[in-house]
């Protein structure tokens, strides 16, 4: 089952952009596309944030070496 994370548990993971940012961001395809949950909500699955997280660490450690 997929889990689902509101704009609260992108804060907590440490993802504290605002709002406008993370649309610009995805529109450009360079953060996870949200799911629509209502007519105002967006939440992101998980797993696609988890891989972005990853591959933000691993760009990191390219860079480093």
């Amino acid at each position: 089952m997929k889990r689902l994370l509101d704009y609260a548990a992108l804060q907590d993971r440490g993802i504290r952009y605002s709002k406008p940012h993370l649309w610009r961001l995805w529109t450009a395809g360079k953060f996870p596309k949200p799911v629509k949950i209502s007519a105002s909500r967006n939440a992101w699955i998980e797993s696609d944030v988890d891989a972005w997280i990853e591959s933000r660490i691993a760009k990191r450690d390219c860079e480093a070496a």
